[in-house]
């Protein structure tokens, strides 16, 4: 019986980077559009080098979820599967992958297939990822439908918030207006977001430089919920002193377990562009 874990790109977790001797994991990529340009998020992408072309790039860019077929095949290659996806409110991702199962299954009934939509993205997905191993991991009885059960609790009790520096992506994309971004950027102000339950995005405020954004976050996270023994994942977008920064004011004001740091690849690297942080919690 061949464990399976599957997840799109946004969850920032590198296939490389995943070690396990019982669990198989497979991240299948989104694609960034830059111009002329075609950027496949896979381990092999260097976000420098896809930020350039975006800054270059006067027009809008774009991203495409992954296909149907490109789901299914990571889900053919093994027993049980269970996928995680970014919030169906914001990518078809979920939708492709459902297709996916059906057409999986459809031709390998006897597989089971489990998809989650994190509702959030990056650090979430990757909490999500950790507990769906170790559950796997200790595994003795093959009791699927208990784990995922156990993991769409999980879910509902991870939060996710979020910063941004750069606005340059969503002024090319018409969803901010070019003089509210120079002047929030000219007078360093950063926006506050988080991830709603229902897997949308809400403003909640703005913090002007650093040292006011990250207690912003720090606060916003206390707010949220009891973040008592709580695991943090930081995903950053090349700003790793940022990450450190932030991860130190979260250990001095919160009783949480852990704090781990993640660079972004290229889904949350388009979003939240240079300098943006990712909570996941």
């Amino acid at each position: 019986m061949i464990w399976n874990i599957v997840s799109d790109s946004s969850c920032d977790l590198l296939m490389r980077d995943f070690h396990s001797d019982t669990v198989r994991f497979e991240t299948v990529p989104l694609r960034i559009q830059v111009g002329d340009r075609e950027f496949v998020d896979n381990d092999e992408l260097i976000i420098p080098e896809m930020l350039e072309c975006m800054s270059a790039e006067k027009g809008p860019s774009s991203t495409a979820c992954p296909s149907p077929a490109a789901f299914a095949r990571a889900f053919a290659a093994g027993d049980y599967t269970i996928c995680f996806t970014i919030s169906c409110n914001l990518s078809g991702t979920y939708n492709a992958a459902v297709l996916a199962r059906d057409m999986v299954l459809e031709e390998h009934p006897e597989k089971k297939i489990c998809i989650i939509d994190s509702k959030s993205t990056a650090g979430a997905m990757i909490l999500l990822i950790r507990k769906a191993q170790q559950l796997m991991e200790a595994d003795t009885t093959g009791d699927f439908e208990g784990i995922c059960d156990q993991l769409r609790t999980y879910q509902a009790a991870q939060r996710t918030c979020f910063t941004l520096e750069c606005f340059d992506n969503l002024i090319k994309n018409g969803r901010m207006r070019p003089l509210v971004g120079t002047l929030l950027h000219s007078l360093g102000i950063h926006v506050i977001a988080i991830a709603t339950p229902q897997g949308t995005i809400q403003v909640t405020g703005k913090a002007r430089g650093e040292a006011k954004t990250y207690k912003a976050l720090v606060e916003q996270m206390r707010s949220s919920k009891d973040c008592t023994g709580a695991e943090v994942v930081i995903n950053h977008c090349e700003n790793a002193v940022g990450a450190q920064k932030l991860k130190q004011q979260i250990l001095a004001d919160l009783p949480v377990k852990s704090v781990d740091i993640v660079s972004c690849r290229g889904l949350t690297s388009f979003y939240a562009m240079e300098k943006g942080l990712i909570i996941g919690y």
